[in-house]
């Protein structure tokens, strides 16, 4: 490994504070879980709705994981994208081609979102939200439910009748 040449002021610097203060493994946070893990009673649902863009910020992909936790704790669990959301389906996301992660971590969100999908999760992706950004119906991952715009409502007007917890995320 090539280091750079440092100025005795850098080196003084770099020195003043021994780097890493913990070694690697080091328990620097509690672990006490404070609320019981809850498991899903007889019927009860899980929604959440995404607009939030794939790799601007963990927003949309937190919201899958938090999701496949639902659907792991028996709850029957959907997912909705919608405006820019729309863009986390797709299975067409690569360079140079599709499914070629360009850098490490780009297809986290398509992998968590088949793993839900094979788990038994619903995903509706919002078809309008798709036009937005000239993304096509026949590029969505497998298994992804297209719906039309003003779905968006309705399946939140259907969830909240069914009682369910409604997880919404946004992003600008």
């Amino acid at each position: 490994m090539t280091t750079a040449e440092l100025s005795d002021v850098e080196q003084k610097s770099l020195e003043e504070i021994p780097h890493p203060s913990l070694p690697e493994g080091s328990n620097i946070y509690g672990g006490t879980k404070v609320f019981p893990d809850l498991q899903a009673e007889n019927g009860e649902t899980y929604f959440t709705l995404v607009h939030g863009i794939a790799h601007e910020s963990s927003v949309s992909f937190v919201a899958v994981l938090q999701a496949t936790r639902a659907l792991r704790k028996g709850f029957e669990t959907a997912i909705y994208f919608y405006g820019p959301g729309s863009l986390n389906c797709l299975a067409t996301r690569g360079f140079p081609t599709t499914g070629t992660s360009a850098f490490p971590g780009e297809h986290n969100i398509n992998d968590q979102l088949k793993t839900f999908i094979s788990e038994g999760g619903k995903a509706y992706c919002c078809r309008f939200g798709l036009s937005l950004h000239g993304a096509r119906e026949e590029d969505l991952i497998e298994g992804v439910i297209p719906t039309h715009p003003l779905d968006v409502q309705d399946a939140l007007i259907h969830y909240a009748r069914k009682g369910a917890i409604i997880n919404s995320t946004y992003q600008l």
